[in-house]
């Protein structure tokens, strides 16, 4: 086990190492731009969400970073959005079937049509997600995007009952969008990574403005536009095995972007919150031939890491020293726990 890694809420510290996550990242990420200033707004709106008071889901954007504890290095992110839409308007294509009739010819067809869709009251989403590629060990990535649904499971009352992520979309060798280039570049007349920028940094009205608003039918795109809806980034590939392993679903809808897919789950039927099981600490000593956990603190602390539990009895466990002093826990705190692999 990596048991020198742990997963913690961010803070005012960790710029510098969120900026240098953010710059590495390939071909970018909506969600975590890499220019200081919006990197400063998304740390404070992190540390306004953590207030105690916040009661049910809302505007909060919750993010954590994956901490080598040797050297306090920042080697990657995840975040939560309580509710996307609200002030900030969240917009996806639907992609629906259309049905064209004309009996004398004998035509009877489905065609795909993508529909602009505009969210203002939708579910909780999953961002952020990203972790430097040396430290892409057996269960670093499992930790960093599987926390969050403890966090979840931890704070329900903060989150939506229906729970989203949008990945990122293919792009080719030139690291261009087969579908921007087909569609969002004649309205929006500057480079993909320009717009998802904006975006990204909360500045929308533009695709309210400029944004086509009637429906696209698909097989009037170029193939290669056409190939690549719903088709995953290949940096996004192990994140989108990680969510359908956790019974998460393609969904009809996708990025207005780069058509990336967008996948959904109800929050009681997601695999981590649904195995996830809470513990007082009654005992800090060594443990013996433990399965490995994903083990969390049950706090606006928050804290997570890889980690042994042996459970003693109803609603009681046992932890290691290094999991206790990871978690910053001491007798009688509560954890949330789950198998590494459950069965």
């Amino acid at each position: 086990m990596h048991s020198e890694f742990v997963l913690r809420a961010i803070e005012e510290k960790d710029l510098a190492g969120l900026k240098a996550l953010a710059l590495s990242i390939k071909d970018g990420m909506t969600s975590l731009p890499p220019e200081e200033s919006a990197l400063e707004d998304r740390i404070n709106h992190s540390l306004r969400s953590f207030d105690y008071r916040i009661k049910s889901a809302g505007a909060d954007h919750y993010l954590f970073v994956l901490e080598s504890a040797p050297n306090a290095e920042v080697v990657g992110t995840a975040g939560i959005i309580a509710r996307v839409g609200g002030f900030d308007p969240f917009y996806t294509y639907e992609l629906k079937k259309e049905r064209l009739v004309h009996p004398p010819l004998g035509i009877d067809k489905q065609m795909d049509v993508l529909h602009l869709k505009l969210d203002h009251k939708g579910p909780s989403e999953l961002c952020s997600l990203s972790l430097r590629p040396e430290y892409r060990r057996a269960g670093l990535g499992q930790l960093l995007s599987l926390s969050r649904f403890l966090f979840i499971a931890s704070f329900p009352q903060r989150f939506d009952e229906r729970v989203i992520a949008e990945l990122r979309g293919f792009t080719n060798n030139a690291g261009l969008s087969p579908f921007w280039e087909a569609v969002g570049r004649h309205f929006f007349n500057q480079t993909f990574a320009a717009a998802d920028f904006l975006s990204g940094i909360g500045q929308k009205d533009f695709i309210r403005d400029l944004m086509p608003k009637y429906p696209i039918y698909v097989a009037m795109l170029p193939p290669e536009a056409q190939a690549v809806i719903g088709k995953v980034h290949t940096d996004a590939a192990p994140a989108l095995k990680i969510l359908l392993a956790q019974g998460f679903k393609q969904s009809d809808e996708v990025d207005i972007f780069d058509a990336g897919p967008l996948v959904t789950a109800n929050r009681s039927e997601i695999r981590t919150i649904k195995n996830a099981r809470f513990g007082n600490v009654t005992e800090i000593r060594s443990i013996d031939n433990a399965d490995a956990h994903i083990v969390a603190h049950v706090s606006l602390n928050f804290r997570a890491c890889l980690g042994s539990v042996k459970e003693l009895g109803e609603d009681s466990v046992a932890i290691s020293p290094e999991t206790a002093r990871q978690l910053k826990v001491q007798i009688g705190d509560q954890l949330i726990y789950v198998p590494l692999r459950s069965k």
